[in-house]
């Protein structure tokens, strides 16, 4: 948390209800050590509601008492009993020292020591080379795995951490404000490198039955049953070089297993992976996307258009969005300029017919999700057509009926034709930003800061953008995110 910028420390704020604290954090620019250092009066100043300053003191002290060890874990401790009045079971005990030892490694990492050749590159301040950047990677590596006392799955905040920490030591390793994402990658793929060979790890093997690496058994086509994950340690890093004739018979396998009921889904991804360079050139080239899916027709159906993307950017599209908009969703309705909005008066008229809470949960994303475009003055035509023609003829979703559970109806067209059906708004959402990546289609301008807000969440960018202030329009913007064709390869 000491190292937060100010735009963090403000998403921090939103994530605990505390989003109206956000125009004074901002004006007073508050970063993480500012918040740490903040004393009884400072927060009296900054913060007018008690009750707001009640809580703000509290998660301090709770992050406060989470760094300083021991302390920490007697806090978890004394959680768990006001939490379970009754004895604490053996299991629940675990599980809190287990939440004690992850606080602990988040707040207390620190680089490993360097071998002496790669110290003297550093120390020079130059730019290392491929040889070199893979043995940073590689003694990162081991000493994650050695603080994840020998675990190989690190989490998305563990991976942030080592990074920015690794570029806040060495910061002329940022290559022109790309670094982050780019270590990023590199470390997350010497983990699925040192993992891809193991075969007798329990926690290995468990992810790997998990996530659908099974012999012998064919893959579900039901999505819900084909988590993303599954990509991940499967795909080699280089596409197989194939002759004419042998893509060919891929091809057309493709092409008839598209057409049964029943299909051969672990067949499927291997043969769409060695026909992965074929397809990316007939991308590249700009040939027209009709073509495109009558050679790759699977590229129709949700889970490999998902598929796709995480081959190109190693991202779970579909888990991201879903987050994205768990997160922002009433943030996103609470502003004034979506107020007297059709879609947020439609929401508000269903939400009085129901009180289960997932309903409503499902009600309140999908009404962020459409309302997107209205919050950051974009035109909302390009984005979704909500019981109405889709005009546009770059990707954009077909919306029937976004309130009604039993009705409601989620597509993506893309020139003004219907590429595939979406279980849900998050579904439809992911198979947007997607599209524009696996197709290489240009942003259009008109819903460039919607989609560069969205894309900066997905790609876990720094200094993501963020929703506008209640009085204005728009986000930090993110070029290089949203230029041309999305090209962050």
């Amino acid at each position: 948390m000491e190292s937060w910028s100010v735009e963090q420390v403000c998403n921090w704020l939103k994530l605990r209800n505390l989003g109206e604290l956000v125009p004074k954090f901002r004006e007073e620019e508050v970063s993480g050590a500012a918040l740490l250092a903040l004393n009884d009066r400072m927060v009296q100043q900054l913060v007018k509601k008690i009750g707001h300053q009640a809580v703000l003191m509290d998660l301090i002290k709770k992050y406060q008492q989470q760094k300083s060890g021991l302390e920490s874990l007697t806090y978890c401790c004394e959680a768990a009993s006001q939490k379970f009045p009754e004895e604490v079971s053996g299991k629940n005990l675990k599980s809190f020292f287990a939440r004690h030892k992850m606080l602990q490694w988040t707040s207390s990492y620190a680089l490993p020591d360097f071998p002496y050749d790669v110290k003297c590159i550093l120390a020079e301040k130059k730019c290392p080379d491929h040889s070199m950047r893979i043995r940073i990677i590689e003694f990162l590596q081991a000493d994650m795995t050695k603080y994840l006392e020998g675990s190989l799955y690190p989490n998305s905040q563990q991976y942030n951490i080592v990074v920015n920490a690794l570029l806040q030591a060495y910061p002329f390793l940022d290559e022109d404000g790309n670094g982050f994402l780019l270590w990023k990658r590199a470390l997350k793929d010497r983990f699925k490198y040192v993992r891809r060979p193991i075969e007798d790890d329990e926690q290995v093997l468990r992810n790997k039955y998990k996530f659908g690496h099974r012999r012998g058994q064919s893959r579900k086509s039901s999505f819900a049953e084909n988590k993303l994950d599954n990509v991940q340690g499967q795909v080699e890093e280089e596409p197989a070089h194939l002759k004419g004739s042998a893509m060919d018979l891929h091809i057309k396998w493709l092409n008839q297993e598209y057409l049964k009921s029943q299909r051969n889904w672990e067949e499927v991804d291997n043969r769409m992976n060695v026909t992965i360079e074929i397809r990316r050139k007939m991308i590249s080239e700009k040939a027209p996307i009709k073509d495109i899916l009558r050679v790759f027709p699977f590229l129709r159906c949700p889970y490999q258009l998902f598929r796709e993307f995480q081959l190109l950017t190693h991202m779970d599209i579909y888990k991201k969005t879903v987050e994205i908009l768990e997160m922002y969703s009433e943030n996103i309705l609470s502003l004034y300029v979506v107020r007297n909005n059709p879609i947020n008066i439609m929401l508000q008229e269903n939400l009085k017919q129901h009180t289960e809470e997932d309903v409503l949960k499902y009600m309140k994303m999908t009404a962020a999700c459409l309302l997107l475009p209205e919050v950051f003055g974009d035109d909302s035509s390009l984005f979704a057509a909500v019981n109405e023609e889709v005009k546009a003829v770059t990707p954009v979703m077909e919306v029937k009926n976004p309130f009604n559970v039993n009705s409601c109806k989620f597509a993506l067209y893309i020139e003004r034709e219907e590429l595939a059906q979406l279980d849900d708004c998050a579904m439809a959402l992911a198979a947007l930003v997607a599209a524009f990546h696996v197709f290489d289609i240009p942003c259009p301008k008109r819903i460039y800061r919607t989609l560069n807000f969205l894309e900066s969440l997905i790609f876990e960018v720094r200094n993501p953008a963020s929703l506008p202030t209640p009085g204005g329009h728009g986000g930090t913007q993110h070029p290089a995110l949203l230029s041309g064709a999305f090209d962050i390869l």
